[in-house]
């Protein structure tokens, strides 16, 4: 638990809190966190009611206090942890966004932070130093004990987004030539276990990896046999330096729950669980999500300067993508003077394009993430598909168009140009949505952050020069 000597600051509450309307589905997700127990909460830190305030969350999980802290407004969330500081769960401040959690380590200070990462596994702890500022982080690690802070020193020298940064140190190893009477004694009278374990490691005397046996298949076998007779020897350990992408492939693929981690000599150095490896896909999942909308790491809690600082790289490579796209457009200002359909129907082929191009493109990016294209055979498969799928999308609303342009403007050599033009751009979008992020790939960058606004000025640039082009060739 937190222990903090600072005094607990007078604040004045504010019943406002964070909009949490809720649905009825929600409602039976979270029973604790409905709006009606937040208003409560709420109103109960309003009248300085502390002792209410103390029975109403003191059955809330950490992820649900959690939650709550961050639906409060800041002065509930500050009167709220003023009163739970000396009894708050370490283990809340990893639910917490990354916002909220700067506001709570500031309040409750860097020596309380210490003594509660204490309390915490490596991985969980080293999750909440990762996120401090270099000065911060020197002050906990010097405010830690020194064996705690040797293995916390050790994890932050490996890469990051790496397994080292994943892996949590405290394990359970034993030798090879131990019984199943002898490993169950230990285990029972071994005061320094994991809180949470899944298998037993078996290490030689060089403490190298040998194998892996299951806790359940300890407690089925017969007492004198070897640990070295029931090894799981197909386990295969994880190198520390391997990326986080490639670690949750793993647990994925072969379904794993947890994985030991070794270093280049085949040391243990430690292990992944899959609780680890389900923040991880949902890190990543979420960060290619912001990146392929252009919006980058961010969440609500963010301060609004800091949002709005973080939008404007993207928004500024969104104006020269539209400054790019002016000018195309004004090389052919004298065919749109003289035929002014074409300012009417020019955007068309331009925003399908870009449709198509981001379909295809986030398929792409999601199955490069998931090693769906992992061999050439099937990339070459999924370029000749994603084209295919262009050019057929391409024809049909090429079609659709004809009939429209010549129903509204009586014109069927315009219908031609356009229909020509669309098949052309979406049949470009549908293979540059494959080949690029493929492409930014092998180039060693991450295709979810460069791919979008290339295929974006792409397919807006190709729309309009084969529009106008063609119009200006064959019409004027």
């Amino acid at each position: 638990m937190i222990e903090s000597n600072d005094s607990e600051n007078k604040t004045t509450p504010s019943p406002e809190i964070r909009d949490v309307s809720s649905s009825p589905e929600e409602e039976l997700l979270f029973p604790h966190l409905s709006n009606d127990f937040i208003h409560e909460i709420a109103d109960a830190l309003d009248w300085g009611d502390e002792d209410h305030v103390k029975n109403l969350i003191s059955s809330l999980h950490a992820a649900d206090l959690a939650d709550l802290i961050e639906a409060l407004s800041a002065s509930s969330r500050e009167h709220l942890i003023n009163i739970i500081r000396t009894s708050l769960d370490p283990e809340i401040l990893i639910f917490l966004a990354e916002s909220v959690r700067d506001q709570v380590i500031h309040q409750i200070g860097i020596q309380a932070l210490s003594l509660a990462l204490t309390e915490l596994e490596s991985d969980d702890a080293l999750a909440i130093i990762e996120c401090l500022e270099p000065e911060q982080q020197r002050a906990v690690l010097k405010a830690i004990p020194a064996p705690e802070r040797a293995n916390i020193e050790q994890v932050l020298s490996y890469p990051e987004d790496t397994a080292g940064r994943l892996m949590q140190q405290e394990i359970v190893a034993v030798p090879p030539f131990w019984t199943v009477q002898q490993t169950l004694k230990y285990l029972h009278s071994a005061d320094d276990l994991p809180e949470t374990f899944y298998d037993l490691y078996v290490v030689d005397s060089r403490y190298n990896f040998v194998g892996a046996v299951s806790l359940n298949r300890i407690i089925r076998e017969d007492e004198s046999i070897k640990l070295s007779d029931i090894i799981e020897e197909r386990l295969r350990p994880i190198l520390v330096t391997m990326g986080q992408k490639e670690v949750a492939y793993l647990f994925r693929h072969y379904n794993l729950v947890s994985a030991p981690i070794v270093d280049e000599t085949g040391r243990l150095l430690g292990i992944i669980t899959a609780d680890d490896m389900v923040h991880v896909v949902e890190e990543e999942t979420e960060r290619d999500v912001l990146m392929l909308a252009g919006v980058g790491e961010t969440d609500f809690q963010t301060p609004l300067f800091k949002t709005f600082y973080r939008r404007i790289g993207w928004l500024s490579i969104t104006l020269i993508d539209a400054l790019l796209t002016t000018t195309v457009i004004s090389q052919y200002t004298d065919s749109i003077e003289k035929m002014v359909v074409l300012a009417v129907l020019m955007p068309v082929v331009a925003a399908m394009g870009g449709n198509a191009g981001m379909q295809a493109l986030t398929v792409t990016v999601r199955a490069l993430a998931t090693h769906e294209l992992y061999g050439q055979n099937i990339r070459r498969r999924a370029i000749i598909k994603e084209s295919l799928i262009g050019g057929l999308n391409g024809c049909f609303f090429a079609f659709i168009l004809v009939i429209v342009t010549i129903g509204y403007f009586n014109d069927v050599h315009l219908a031609g140009i356009l229909a020509s033009a669309m098949i052309f751009n979406m049949l470009w979008a549908g293979l540059a949505g494959v080949i690029l992020p493929l492409f930014i790939e092998k180039l060693g960058y991450d295709p979810a952050v460069a791919s979008g606004p290339i295929l974006v000025a792409t397919t807006d640039v190709l729309g309009y020069v084969s529009f106008l082009g063609l119009a200006t060739l064959f019409l004027l």
